[in-house]
């Protein structure tokens, strides 16, 4: 394995494009030999690339030729140079020479010239904002969004009566999130000299590579979003009619809300089970909750069966439903490439089967927590609409914290978290009490 911080980040974008690998998943692995500052040069160099990989795209588009003939690996070597000449402290003229030289040794000498070339253009126009935003599709290049992405953005903070935060929204989810920790309660507690998150009591920020923290091999803390541990632990807090025994994480994969859910369970004297469908993420629930073992079950099934399997067994259920994932575009930036307006049909056909099996595994009195990581009305206050229509189901308004952020939303007492107003994933999340 290479230790030249391009390369490492040149193999990684490589995977991600070509192979359609995971960088939040390929970069733990590259960049623990390196150094601090190598390793927060690769972490720049990947994540800064490919959020801005559409202005790139049009950058190479404006100055090179028959770019249908542009090979892919020369293509990524160019959104990497680019990336340092017009987003990083790297004298231009040391990141064309780089690249070229990258370019050289990756793909071969063909292709080296014309690298050059591209690069010294790119470096020599005082005014890509304008000239990208001539172009027809200039406005979501410049953001490095796709349109579709774009639109449920704006229909979504519209329904807020927040349209005019669009661009707000779009840069903020083209910087890097800080890095957040979860102290998870019972096992761990936050550093004294750590800077706290605004409303989670767990979570923490920090700098440097959690990896190498020994209390996340051990899984007592470990790295999540606020947004994350927040609407976990509203799925915890909102008051239940009745008894409080029995919890159910629905779609538990990988595991992180899971084992806040178990910490919290240990405490209160529930116990949780938590399902996953796929047996590899399953593993990764296993290993998450490894503290909670005494108060967890980890089962494989799929989820729209559990209504059927164990009906009104449940005193609380969170769905964390699988969705677009548009809410963590700062964390995963490729999915904003990877995903495309066709995926919300499936995406939101398999929610409404996963509220349905919930709501029937659920006691008359309990309440179900439907969470998604993304603010798509399709995926979010659609979704519930179409919930309450068809189930005798009210919402239930969450505790302090949440209680604050639920004023502005269309749906009185459900949640949405936007990055550029606090700092989170854009996290959804409703509570729901059935009736009968």
């Amino acid at each position: 394995m290479s230790n030249d911080p391009r390369q490492v980040a040149y193999n990684v974008l490589t995977s991600v494009e070509l192979d359609g690998a995971y960088a939040n998943l390929l970069l733990q692995k590259a960049v623990y030999p390196l150094n601090k500052r190598d390793a927060g040069f690769v972490t720049e160099l990947v994540y800064g690339t490919l959020r801005l990989q559409g202005r790139y795209d049009a950058m190479i588009d404006e100055c090179a030729t028959n770019v249908d003939r542009l090979q892919p690996e020369v293509r990524i070597a160019l959104r990497l140079g680019a990336h340092q000449i017009c987003a990083m402290r790297v004298p231009s003229r040391a990141a064309v020479y780089e690249t070229v030289d990258l370019v050289g040794r990756m793909v071969g000498r063909s292709p080296t010239g014309l690298v050059n070339a591209v690069l010294r253009k790119i470096a020599g126009e005082a005014d890509w904002y304008n000239r990208i935003l001539d172009r027809p599709e200039g406005y979501y290049e410049w953001y490095s969004h796709p349109e579709w992405v774009v639109r449920g953005f704006r229909e979504a903070l519209a329904l807020e009566g927040a349209a005019d935060k669009i661009e707000a929204l779009l840069e903020k989810d083209n910087e890097a999130a800080e890095l957040t920790l979860v102290a998870r309660p019972g096992v761990a507690e936050r550093p004294a000299d750590a800077e706290p998150t605004p409303l989670s009591p767990f979570g923490y920020y920090w700098h440097g590579n959690p990896g190498k923290l020994r209390e996340v091999r051990d899984g007592r803390v470990a790295a999540q979003d606020e947004g994350s541990q927040l609407v976990a632990l509203m799925a915890a807090d909102v008051p239940v009619e009745g008894r409080d025994e029995q919890w159910l994480d629905l779609c538990a994969g990988p595991g992180g809300k899971a084992a806040l859910l178990a910490a919290l369970a240990r405490q209160r004297g529930a116990f949780l089970t938590a399902n996953e469908i796929q047996p590899h993420r399953a593993d990764l629930v296993a290993k998450s909750v490894r503290q909670f073992e005494d108060v967890v079950e980890v089962i494989c099934d799929d989820g729209r069966l559990v209504g059927e399997s164990a009906p009104g067994a449940f005193d609380r259920i969170l769905i964390d439903a699988p969705c677009t994932g548009l809410g963590s575009l700062r964390r995963r930036p490729e999915a904003r490439w990877r995903r495309t307006e066709s995926d919300l049909t499936n995406l939101t056909r398999l929610q409404a089967e996963l509220i349905d099996s919930a709501v029937a595994a659920l006691r008359p009195g309990g309440v179900l927590t439907y969470v998604t990581c993304s603010p798509h009305p399709a995926e979010t206050v659609e979704q519930v609409a179409g919930a309450l229509e068809r189930h005798s189901l009210s919402i239930v308004a969450p505790v302090a914290p949440l209680i604050a952020l639920c004023a502005p939303h269309p749906l009185p007492g459900a949640v949405q978290l936007w990055p550029y107003r606090d700092n989170t994933d854009a996290m959804f999340a409703v509570a729901l009490r059935r009736e009968k």
